[in-house]
């Protein structure tokens, strides 16, 4: 049984926390940045490093990640007894680390990535690397790399852990009342569909995959309290049937609104510089991840003082995360912060 006081107390720290971070409003001072070290300052102002500014870019996508953890570690363990959907979202890092280690052993690479340790939350031992098998001994992820060699297919691997965690919190909905599960149960089930639909465009798009090979990269899950099987696999396959360079087979689609717009032609265009459209994964995905976080944002105030809350608060936190490290990954290439922005779509 859920403590009403622990759920208080989460929500509580999460509003402290998300009043800090670089959201809503506070996400306009992140622009007209144009060098790491005027980022640093921003963003770490109380701790920041002493390095040259080609090796800055690593210190500070580890910090950013470091802080994500703290923050959403901190939030967790304010529980007397976590919750499963929220010690998974936990995990959701140490995913993220196994990724990481599993692609850089199918490289031959000798030096452990730099992962980003849960604390007394995780169960992989880093230390271990190269050897993936000492690594996941006695842990929820050994079965899921039984057949793992150096020459796996990692794009299907990375698929099956990603199936792993999503049926682990859909399975842990089940422990939540309807009401608080609502908030989270929804964001869950958009975040998935979506997936999917972007892995079908990325695999059609960039490598040229017919719809055979296309499905099996995709997920679907049966979701507590429904009668029958909710299809979140639905969109992405009705989408396999879309030719990808005419725009109005996609109609009516489910998530038509988050694909770019038809290029405008004008009466003197000639057929040599007639622009044709042509569906971009990019677009899509960037236009998904604003509608997951606004999503989340409404998520967490409307259902204040819940498990779905802290969830929704997890989803926040990720989101600054990946919006730090894109805007310093720009940086880091010469673009301005306005730039970086402006091409995430996110303003």
């Amino acid at each position: 049984m859920l403590n009403d006081a622990d759920n208080g107390y989460a929500y509580a720290k999460a509003c402290g926390i998300i009043g800090k971070s670089f959201l809503g409003k506070r996400i306009s001072s992140l622009s007209g940045l144009r060098a790491l070290n005027d980022f640093e300052r921003l963003v770490f102002s109380d701790n920041q490093n002493d390095i040259y500014e080609k090796d800055l870019l690593a210190s500070l996508e580890t910090k950013i990640t470091e802080r994500a953890v703290r923050r959403i570690s901190g939030v967790v363990s304010s529980y007397s007894r976590p919750p499963k959907l929220l010690l998974y979202m936990l995990k959701s890092f140490e995913y993220g680390n196994l990724k990481e280690c599993l692609s850089a052993a199918s490289l031959g690479k000798k030096d452990t990535p730099a992962v980003c340790d849960i604390g007394r939350f995780g169960s992989i031992r880093y230390n271990a690397y190269p050897d993936i098998r000492a690594m996941l001994k006695n842990t929820e992820y050994k079965s899921l790399t039984a057949d793992w060699d150096s020459n796996i297919d990692m794009a299907l691997l990375e698929v099956k852990l990603d199936y792993h965690f999503y049926k682990n919190l859909i399975e842990s909905l089940s422990e939540l009342s309807g009401d608080d599960r609502e908030a989270a149960q929804r964001l869950l089930c958009d975040e998935i569909s979506l997936r999917n639909c972007l892995w079908a465009l990325r695999l059609r798009s960039y490598y040229e995959k017919n719809e055979t090979q296309t499905e099996s990269y995709l997920m679907d899950f049966l979701i507590p309290g429904e009668n029958q099987k909710k299809r979140l696999v639905s969109a992405a396959k009705v989408s396999l049937n879309f030719h990808l360079d005419v725009r109005q087979h996609w109609d009516g689609w489910k998530w038509e609104k988050f694909l770019n717009n038809e290029p405008p032609q004008t009466r003197s265009d000639s057929q040599q510089n007639f622009q044709h459209w042509a569906a971009d994964p990019r677009h899509f995905q960037n236009a998904a991840s604003r509608y997951l976080y606004l999503l989340a944002l409404r998520g967490f105030h409307s259902a204040p003082m819940s498990v779905s809350a802290v969830y929704c608060f997890i989803k926040l936190i990720q989101f600054e995360e990946d919006l730090l490290s894109s805007v310093a990954q720009g940086l880091a290439l010469g673009m301005d912060s306005a730039g970086v922005l402006k091409m995430l779509g996110e303003f």
